[in-house]
Parts: structure tokens; C-alpha cells; sequence
């Protein structure tokens, strides 16, 4: 095998790992995604039910997610964007070598109150909200996400990346702003199951 063929062998590898990265992706968004929806399914009472503890009720966790997929978005846009720019002045196969995929620090934001996270304002819900609006917005943010991810599934998605203080993650690139999303609104969900048991144990 000469110097080329091996390189291009390497190269055939990795790509096929970058290519797991981001199934995997799709898989637990997807997941994800049906979970959060069947919590609009949940009767009326258990959904308005406020903690003991004074916390969100259902309905608002939800419009909070919906708050923070909107913001995270606008960041994975700009992400996406750029990463197709950079596209034709890095050597994506030579970016790619090196790829390391932040999973241990991402599935921390999954995991409830696994460290403090103080949220901007404009992520605070209303307790107004349009609930099949929202549940319509949150449909097509994690539809658009899965775009994004076909939109970038040759590992583009490497090439730029936002820098996310949250849980000290620094720099972080299109495919794990995506997980980060999708592990945010899993958070919450834990959240959710929270306040359904304590509903049920009243």
C-alpha cells in the first residue's frame, strides 16, 4: 500500500466515525424530541401544577425549553454558516484527524441539577404562552436541528466552532451546540417526571 492509499484508508475511518457522531445525534434528538412532545399530552391539572418547592409547572418547563432551543438556534445557525464558509479555506480531512467529540461534559447539561446553571432572562417563561404554539415551535427547532445535521453530515459541522460558558465547555462546534440543545431539553424533562410524581403523590 503506498504513502496515499493509506492516508486515504485513515481518512475513510474516520469519517466513518465522525458519520456514528452524528447518527448518534439523531437518534437521542429524536428520542428526545417525542418525549418532550408527549408532555403536551398530559392532563390539564398535572400540567399546571406548581412544585412544593415554587419551581416552573410543566407548561412553563416547556416554554422554556422552547425559549432556550430559539436562542441556541440563532448560535447554530451562525455555526452552521461559517462552517460552510470555512469549508473552502480548511482542509476538512486534516480537521477531521484530529476531531474529539466533548461527549463527557455534554452529558452533564442532560443529567438534572448536575451543577448550578443561572439562565439569562430572556429564557424565563411567561406562563402566557400559546401552548400548541409552542409545541409547534418546539417541533420545528428540533426538526431543524436534524436539517442541520444532514446539511453537515461529511463532518463540516467541525470547522467552526462558538465558544459555550455553560459548565466550562469553552469552545464547542456545530455538532455538539446541537447536543448541547438536545441535552438541555432532556435536563428538563427529569424536571417534568419531577413534578408529575409529585402531583400523583398528593
Amino acid at each position: 500500500m503506498n504513502k496515499k492509499n493509506h492516508f486515504q484508508f485513515y481518512f475513510v475511518g474516520f469519517f466513518m466515525q465522525i458519520s456514528t457522531i452524528i447518527n448518534s445525534i439523531k437518534i437521542v434528538l429524536q428520542g428526545v424530541a417525542q418525549k418532550v412532545d408527549g408532555c403536551f399530552e398530559i392532563e390539564k391539572e398535572v400540567g399546571n401544577h406548581r412544585p412544593k418547592n415554587q419551581g416552573w409547572t410543566i407548561y412553563e418547563i416547556l416554554e422554556h425549553i422552547s425559549l432556550t432551543n430559539h436562542f441556541l438556534l440563532i448560535l447554530i445557525e451562525k455555526g452552521r454558516k461559517k462552517a460552510l464558509k470555512n469549508i473552502h479555506q480548511l482542509d476538512l480531512k486534516k480537521e477531521l484527524k484530529h476531531y474529539h467529540f466533548n461527549q463527557t461534559q455534554l452529558e452533564e447539561v442532560g443529567i438534572y441539577k448536575s451543577f448550578d446553571w443561572i439562565r439569562p432572562e430572556h429564557m424565563e417563561p411567561s406562563s402566557k404562552a400559546d401552548l400548541s404554539e409552542v409545541r409547534q415551535r418546539i417541533s420545528q427547532q428540533f426538526g431543524r436541528c436534524l436539517e442541520i445535521l444532514e446539511e453537515l453530515k461529511n463532518g463540516e459541522g467541525a470547522l467552526y466552532k462558538t465558544t459555550m460558558t455553560v459548565n466550562n465547555l469553552g469552545k464547542i462546534d456545530v455538532y455538539e451546540y446541537i447536543y448541547f440543545l438536545v441535552k438541555h431539553a432532556e435536563r428538563h424533562l427529569t424536571q417534568i417526571e419531577k413534578n408529575r410524581g409529585e402531583f400523583l403523590s398528593l
